[in-house]
């Protein structure tokens, strides 16, 4: 059987727990007083970039502090009554035995979409009365939603940790899974994780299980993961840019052609710039910006081009004025170009792969579909006797393996040793 090493190597201890030590002290600390009565904040908000340990710190406090844990993943109880029925009986009564207990509802960013009916309200009228301590986790507390369950919670913000730490425990993960790496390697895998423990606990599993040795020619093909920061940073340089000229200089900088950047920005100005005012005057310059788009592609006269970038960036720059700086706002990738790219059919294999591995793992299929399908399709190109494993163990039919491995003949391959 091959376990996820995310799952096979998770800190059991917060002494274990890669990076945020201070942090953690924070969260260890408002644990603490609840053993001298009710504090003013009877609920506590975790956020941060996803991968970062936030729920295994949960989870290793709940073992350390010998706590009965009580998770559930917010966005699976999206209504009203769903949220009443788990969390508040749990906040209310103590476990078996007298024992203390703690109450997790993670991916609360789950509870943004349309189909949320009353669920934040119900979370925020639970937490006025619990009775136990309530931790919620999120990619972002700032998101508009939550602005009044904040109110009632201590915030703690969970950061990237540095690439030193990230390096230190896939060291450990190697030593016990018997791996000899050098140094290089693992240094390679961490520093191109960018902070996300997660998806460097992955790379490493498909690029070292079954092997007794790592090397860096083993890793040196690996590519940088589609997390665009290079964009991300164009991006604040524009919409967040004090100067015409430095906004325009991070057209420069982006790795995306002019019309993929307009997507981006086209994307993501309205969740960053709030006042009503300056929105529409970012609208009104990316319009403009549009407008040119279009003569270009009539006339094929690039020299429009100029006039393009000048009111996607310094017209987007200048329109803030009155809206304030708020806390951590994710950036999106463009809706419209998802959309074209990914097919019907394609979303629907990913989506039936993603149940799969939900019921082996214990995840949601669109959170298996996104993190771990892609650590599959390395493994089942290039090992077959582990990929005819992971097909068996996953349950996997002939249609989901050909998707999994990209060609007809390796399917074939993986199949006739499953015979």
């Amino acid at each position: 059987m091959y376990a996820a090493w995310t799952v096979k190597h998770k800190p059991k201890s917060l002494k274990n727990v890669v990076g945020n030590k201070e942090v953690i002290q924070k969260f260890v600390n408002w644990v603490k007083s609840w053993e001298n009565g009710i504090p003013k904040k009877r609920a506590t908000f975790l956020y941060g970039p996803p991968g970062i340990g936030k729920t295994v710190t949960v989870e290793a406090l709940a073992n350390d502090f010998q706590m009965e844990l009580v998770e559930k993943n917010a966005s699976d109880y999206r209504t009203e009554s769903a949220i009443r029925r788990f969390a508040g009986l749990a906040s209310q009564y103590g476990s078996l035995f007298d024992g203390k207990r703690i109450v997790l509802l993670d991916e609360l960013d789950g509870l943004t979409g349309t189909a949320d009916k009353g669920g934040v309200k119900a979370i925020t009228e639970i937490i006025k009365s619990a009775q136990c301590p309530v931790v919620l986790i999120a990619n972002n507390a700032y998101d508009p939603r939550f602005s009044n369950l904040r109110n009632y919670c201590l915030l703690i913000e969970f950061k990237k940790p540095p690439a030193g730490e990230v390096m230190k425990h896939l060291k450990r993960i190697c030593a016990r899974e018997g791996i000899q790496a050098d140094e290089n390697a693992l240094k390679f895998i961490a520093q191109r994780s960018e902070g996300d423990v997660r998806s460097a606990v992955n790379d490493l599993q498909a690029l070292a299980q079954g092997k007794k040795r790592l090397t860096y020619e083993d890793v040196s093909w690996l590519g940088y993961r589609d997390r665009q920061e290079t964009i991300f940073t164009v991006l604040r340089m524009i919409i967040y840019g004090k100067t015409c000229a430095g906004a325009k200089r991070a057209v420069d900088m982006a790795d995306v052609d002019i019309d993929m950047l307009f997507e981006w920005i086209y994307e993501n100005v309205p969740a960053h710039l709030t006042d009503p005012h300056d929105l529409a005057r970012a609208m009104d310059a990316l319009s403009i910006a549009d407008v040119y788009r279009g003569r270009i592609r009539a006339t094929q006269d690039w020299s429009f081009t100029r006039y393009v970038i000048d009111y996607m960036t310094a017209g987007v720059a200048m329109a803030r004025q009155n809206t304030k700086t708020r806390g951590w706002i994710p950036f999106k990738f463009p809706g419209r170009i998802r959309m074209l790219s990914r097919s019907k059919a394609e979303r629907a294999m990913q989506l039936r792969i993603g149940y799969k591995i939900k019921r082996k793992c214990h995840i949601s299929a669109v959170r298996a579909s996104k993190e771990i399908l892609p650590y599959l399709r390395i493994i089942f190109k290039n090992n077959v006797n582990m990929a005819a494993g992971l097909a068996k163990w996953l349950d996997l039919d002939p249609e989901m393996i050909e998707y999994l491995v990209g060609t007809k003949e390796k399917a074939e391959a993986i199949i006739k040793l499953l015979s």
